[in-house]
């Protein structure tokens, strides 16, 4: 049996006085697990137009999508999960404050939280490379392939 295609998502890296946004990656905060914010693309969408979309669902702060800094594979070896994951640099328009009323949309996400690097170093997330990514030199593209999902 041929295994699907990979999923494809868009994933906004926003730094806001030296603090990454992070959001949980699980509906009901399973492992306690933080990621960027965004998710799947729909089709007949550009990548950035999804990025602003889903930023928007998840967190109710409106970005300028800019260029594309990390692009993560995530896969269950033993199943047949494949996700590709696009992340892009992206600026706030407007307030960095997130309304702590807030609810996406389709009830994924539930805490919404500014790190520092040292923060995001005692926090569980992914994918392993994001701090690096986020904090580090701007301009470069990274890849991380095939990273496995966490249980």
């Amino acid at each position: 049996m041929p295994r699907p295609c990979p999923r494809l998502a868009a994933r906004a890296v926003i730094i806001h006085d030296d603090r990454l946004l992070l959001v949980n990656a699980y509906p009901d905060n399973h492992l306690g697990l933080m990621c960027a914010p965004g998710g799947g693309v729909e089709a007949g969408a550009s990548l950035p137009d999804n990025l602003v979309r889903e930023v928007f669902e998840e967190t109710g702060l409106r970005i300028h999508v800019g260029a594309p800094c990390l692009v993560n594979e995530f896969h269950d070896p033993g199943g047949a999960f494949h996700q590709v994951d696009i992340y892009f640099r992206c600026t706030l328009q407007g307030t960095a404050a997130i309304d702590p009323n807030w609810k996406d949309s389709e009830a994924v996400v539930t805490h919404r939280r500014w790190v520092t690097r040292a923060e995001l170093e005692q926090i569980p997330h992914k994918p392993d490379s994001l701090g690096d990514v986020a904090f580090g030199a701007v301009g470069a593209l990274t890849y991380d392939p095939l990273e496995p999902i966490l249980r």
